[in-house]
């Protein structure tokens, strides 16, 4: 009976939203309802049983009030790069906001500016738009990852030394409620909500529009080095040494990528974002003296062209699994851990990335947002990917496992964008002391859990409280 019910009651939503959206609502028996239910991770195998296609703030306000009318679960597809499936539920209703990538940018008066996002803008839309004004603003990494799921979980990338996380640089954003209303959440009006929304991720609507802070930027000094495998010891022990005291105009990443022609190979991506050039230069060379580099490309180049060399890195279509760890600096046994992963790695497309967390980001007051660490650390990124014919070769068991030998050695929680499903005990230490106001927050603008498949979801996690000391 229940099953019956569920049905009658998806039939009853899909009618109720089909003169509001016409050919935008789409049913599995439409011919692009299959491609519209695809994500990056093309290992979810979650099956929605409508998608809306979103256009602006009342198309999202339709669906939201249909869905928790109905009874239908109801999920959010942004950027659509979701490892974790978060963006499409089983029986559900996916609010695709693809339709709503543009980017407006205003210059100001002062050679900076801001730029209004739309809920589906990718990075890349958004450092693309920043581009022509010699303009940017923190991202991540892969300019094809979605900006509001990233800067609402945090968002790490680049330029976090100088200018902060995505989060960071956050002005204002356009929310629409569990309860259909539409609000604007900043420093002065729903500042609370405004608080959770940076850290907190979708838990508490649906994040339509985003102003983000953009800073003069023409050009950063960028790019990619390769090592030898067998200099990672080396490599790992100077890059500790350098990302302990660098200034905040460097932000550098490292880690393992794979290697078709043999061992995977170390690499060094630092970003110098400062106006001396010879002070950016010099760090390279001393980057570069840390091993016999096989490969160094770096070069001075617009901030949205640097992004590009990891378009192909993350290829959609493979089966990934992500796990993520922090650690507070790269110790011995950590560097040693990382190595031993790197060498079982056996698909050619796993890697493991540190992002590198320092400067201006690590000032912001831990209670000033929901961001849970602002301290000096470093986010291990482990990235289990195989094509679908390997999938019973084990890469998701390696990304487990590399998680779990690093745990001993890490701080408590992890980044909230890479926790998976299976991990609710880690959302509490993720935020620290700042959890049990979010979890307050969650209860005051979602007390039914509508937005049940936002990154974390909070209504699901076991509530402690986490003392200050456990980021000590």
């Amino acid at each position: 009976m229940t099953s019956i019910n569920a049905s009658a009651d998806v039939a009853r939503a899909t009618e109720r939203l089909r003169p509001v959206f016409g050919d935008r609502l789409l049913l599995p028996t439409h011919d692009g309802f299959a491609p519209a239910s695809r994500i990056w991770n093309c290992a979810v195998t979650h099956r929605p049983v409508a998608i809306v296609r979103c256009l602006d703030n009342d198309d999202v306000r339709a669906a939201v009030l249909t869905a928790r009318e109905y009874g239908v679960p109801l999920s959010v597809r942004g950027g659509g790069h979701d490892w974790a499936g978060r963006a499409l539920r089983d029986g559900g209703l996916v609010l695709d906001l693809s339709g709503m990538r543009q980017v407006a940018v205003d210059t100001g008066d002062t050679g900076a500016g801001t730029a209004t996002v739309g809920g589906g803008a990718h990075i890349g839309d958004v450092s693309g738009a920043g581009q022509q004004h010699g303009l940017a603003t923190p991202t991540g990494t892969v300019r094809a990852v979605g900006m509001a799921g990233l800067t609402l979980a945090g968002g790490y990338g680049p330029l976090c030394g100088r200018y902060g996380l995505a989060v960071d640089n956050l002005l204002c954003a356009d929310v629409v409620l569990a309860d259909g209303r539409l609000v604007t959440a900043s420093p002065d009006g729903d500042a609370e909500l405004f608080w959770a929304l940076r850290g907190g991720g979708g838990n508490f609507g649906v994040v339509t529009s985003l102003m983000l802070r953009l800073h003069e930027l023409p050009t950063v000094l960028s790019g990619m080095m390769l090592f030898p495998f067998a200099q990672a010891a080396t490599v790992l022990t100077g890059y500790g040494e350098i990302v302990a005291t660098t200034a905040d105009e460097a932000t550098i990443m490292a880690g393992f990528l794979p290697n078709p022609a043999g061992p995977p190979l170390v690499f060094l991506s630092p970003m110098w974002s400062g106006a001396d050039l010879a002070e950016g230069e010099r760090l390279i060379a001393g980057l570069e003296r840390l091993g016999n580099p096989v490969m160094s490309q770096i070069a001075a180049t617009p901030y949205h062209d640097a992004l590009s060399m990891f378009d192909g890195a993350m290829r959609e279509g493979n089966h990934y699994r992500l796990r993520t760890r922090w650690l507070s600096h790269l110790s011995e046994a950590a560097a040693e851990e990382l190595t031993d992963a790197a060498a079982q790695i056996a698909s050619p497309y796993s890697a493991i990335s540190m992002h590198h967390f320092h400067g201006a980001a690590a000032r912001v007051g831990q209670a000033e947002t929901a961001f849970g660490l602002r301290t000096d650390h470093l986010l291990v990124e482990i990235i289990g990917a195989w094509a679908p014919e390997d999938a019973e070769a084990g890469h998701g068991d390696w990304a487990d496992q590399t998680s779990q030998r690093l745990a001993p050695l890490a701080l408590p929680g992890g980044y909230p964008n890479l926790l998976g499903a299976d991990e609710p005990e880690r959302v509490p230490p993720s935020y620290g002391p700042n959890y049990e106001r979010l979890v307050s927050a969650k209860r005051r603008y979602d007390p039914d859990n509508i937005f049940a498949s936002a990154v974390p979801t909070l209504a699901q996690s076991p509530s402690r409280t986490v003392s200050p000391s456990s980021f000590a």
